[in-house]
């Protein structure tokens, strides 16, 4: 009797520790803005875009946690000075995976922490605006990809610093994407502008960075 009593008490206490640390992880939905420059080329500004999607916390021992999501995240860079004195604006929206890792210690009222986030993503559409010292130099196209020499896979990481009050987290973390936007392959276009374009802004390298903010509301 005394060994399946504390049979039941020893299962119970594992049953009661399993949900009270899943009680600790939480859902939610995730939205903010992106402020992004071009590296390595002459900037004529910064660009304001979006970023939202969902987010999952899986809270740890020791104030870490752990917090993969899922965005759409639209990208931009203003370029000027392309090969004599053109102007060029480039969007790109991705399908985002950033993890973000946390460590912070919990003060009852909030929790503040450090975070480090290191993400992938797809880009799903694209538009490219430029403009040239003569009329005809000048136009708009969109989903241009291995024809102008867009890359589409991006991988990066942020580094920054969130506090969260209640079910709100606020994160503001700074960006860098590793690699090049541009992407030499067989299929580009030498007649192309936008080829053009992407091969004298992008050609020696180049990508995205900035600082992005955002705000978690979590179930």
């Amino acid at each position: 009797m005394k060994k399946t009593l504390a049979l039941a008490i020893s299962v119970a206490a594992i049953l009661w520790t399993s949900v009270s640390i899943d009680a600790q992880n939480r859902c939610g939905v995730i939205g903010g803005f992106s402020f992004s420059q071009a590296s390595e080329v002459a900037n004529r500004g910064t660009m304001t875009r979006y970023n939202a999607g969902v987010t999952y916390q899986f809270k740890l021992p020791a104030g870490f946690s752990i917090q993969p999501s899922l965005l759409y995240h639209s990208k931009g860079v203003r370029a000027r000075n392309v090969n004599n004195g053109s102007n060029m604006d480039l969007t790109v929206g991705y399908l985002e995976l950033p993890v973000s890792f946390q460590w912070g210690p919990d003060l009852l009222l909030f929790r503040p922490f450090l975070d480090v986030s290191p993400y992938i993503g797809v880009g799903l559409h694209n538009k490219m605006s430029c403009k040239g010292p003569a009329a005809p130099e000048s136009f708009t196209e969109t989903n241009v990809w291995q024809t102008a020499g867009v890359a589409r896979m991006e991988y990066g990481v942020g580094v920054g610093i969130g506090v969260e009050i209640w079910r709100f987290q606020i994160i503001g973390r700074y960006n860098w994407n590793f690699g090049s936007l541009y992407k030499g392959n067989d299929n580009i276009d030498a007649t192309s502008q936008a080829a053009w374009f992407m091969e004298n802004t992008f050609g020696e390298g180049g990508n995205y960075r900035g600082l992005t903010l955002s705000v978690s509301f979590l179930f």
